[in-house]
């Protein structure tokens, strides 16, 4: 359920990504925020989302892990 969430987020971001992507970064930031494994991952996710600060780290988490993977791909073009 708590991918919901994050589909939520990313279409507030206007950032729209295929479903393996959608769940790579949605595996990768529960962990980073320490919410991977929380009874309530959705709940987990939703406050934090709500939560001023909370919601700027999201943001910059999720722009990091864009740039990175832009950059993996461009790499993996480049080697071609």
């Amino acid at each position: 359920m708590s991918r919901a969430v994050l589909l939520e987020i990313l279409n507030d971001m206007r950032i729209f990504l295929s479903s393996l992507e959608v769940e790579q970064l949605h595996r990768e930031l529960l962990t980073y925020f320490g919410l991977a494994g929380v009874l309530d991952e959705c709940e987990a996710l939703e406050n934090a989302w709500r939560d001023p600060y909370n919601k700027r780290e999201i943001e910059e988490f999720i722009k990091a892990w864009l740039r990175r993977r832009r950059r993996r791909v461009e790499e993996a073009v480049i080697k071609m």
